[in-house]
């Protein structure tokens, strides 16, 4: 069976920087868009997931790049992307698939989290450098309440919330991430803590009502981010933190600027696999 259609193209770093941007960019209903380096002659793979069949041709016009789209079936790629993952350590969080459990080390703070269709099983550099900011910062403080904006498969929302016992709210524009947080926090015990919704930006619910956050995780990608970045600020407590990720390391600075730009400034910036993690304080 079909559960979804995958648009493909592999492309020089700057065309599919720019290509995740156009995807992004789609209206009403972007999809869920993925970037990772081949590691060869500087080409990139984009992947953008659509839960209907997308006309090939109005797509090539809508985004400038050619995309081969071809179907994804239920019982394939979830097993292929699982053949082989390994746990990921990222300080005191243990991310690992149900075929690690037995390698769960003492005193780790395990999360299970299953290779699927939504972003985040804690091998991108991305998530990782989320995880180790977040070890960081929190042995130097705590935090009353978190909103994870992007949510993924809500690992990051789910760290904060086995390590705090806190509320944290996790919302993501994609409906299936939504669904997977959720399935993700019933697995992980982090459910009672977790307030999840699917919306765009700031619009979704439980945001407002929970607001202002002393930490705030927003994993996604630089044009989105800058986006975000006044309600960001806005919804930052005073001394509140954001850690932020999703940046090739020639977009950090414009990010940065904006982030200053709006009264956040900068407390550490890391770079992992080729990716910035920015921590910023209000």
């Amino acid at each position: 069976m079909i559960s979804c259609w995958k648009a493909r193209a592999v492309l020089p770093k700057l065309d599919a920087q720019r290509l995740v941007e156009m995807l992004e960019a789609l209206d009403p209903a972007p999809p869920a868009v993925s970037s990772f380096e081949l590691g060869e002659r500087g080409l990139w793979e984009v992947e953008a997931f659509f839960t209907t069949e997308p006309n090939e041709a109005e797509l090539v016009r809508a985004v400038g790049a050619e995309m081969r789209i071809i179907p994804v079936m239920d019982e394939n790629w979830v097993a292929r992307a699982l053949e082989g993952l390994p746990p990921v350590r990222a300080g005191r969080f243990f991310i690992h698939g149900s075929h690690s459990t037995s390698e769960i080390p003492a005193n780790a703070i395990a999360l299970r989290i299953e290779a699927s269709y939504a972003f985040g099983t804690g091998h991108h550099g991305t998530t990782r450098g989320c995880l180790l900011a977040y070890d960081a910062l929190s042995k130097r403080r705590r935090f009353k309440n978190a909103l994870d904006l992007g949510c993924g498969t809500g690992v990051l929302a789910m760290a904060y919330s086995r390590t705090e016992h806190r509320l944290a709210v996790a919302t993501d524009i994609d409906a299936l991430a939504v669904d997977k947080t959720r399935e993700n926090a019933k697995l992980n015990r982090a459910a009672p803590y977790l307030r999840i919704a699917a919306g765009n930006g700031f619009r979704a619910a439980h945001i407002a009502g929970n607001a202002p956050y002393d930490l705030i995780f927003a994993n996604i990608l630089a044009g989105p981010l800058m986006k975000l970045m006044p309600g960001i600020r806005k919804h930052l407590a005073p001394r509140g933190n954001a850690i932020l990720s999703g940046l090739l390391d020639e977009q950090a600075n414009a990010v940065l600027a904006m982030a200053r730009a709006h009264g956040l400034r900068l407390v550490r910036r890391s770079a992992l696999e080729g990716w910035i993690t920015l921590i910023l304080e209000r």
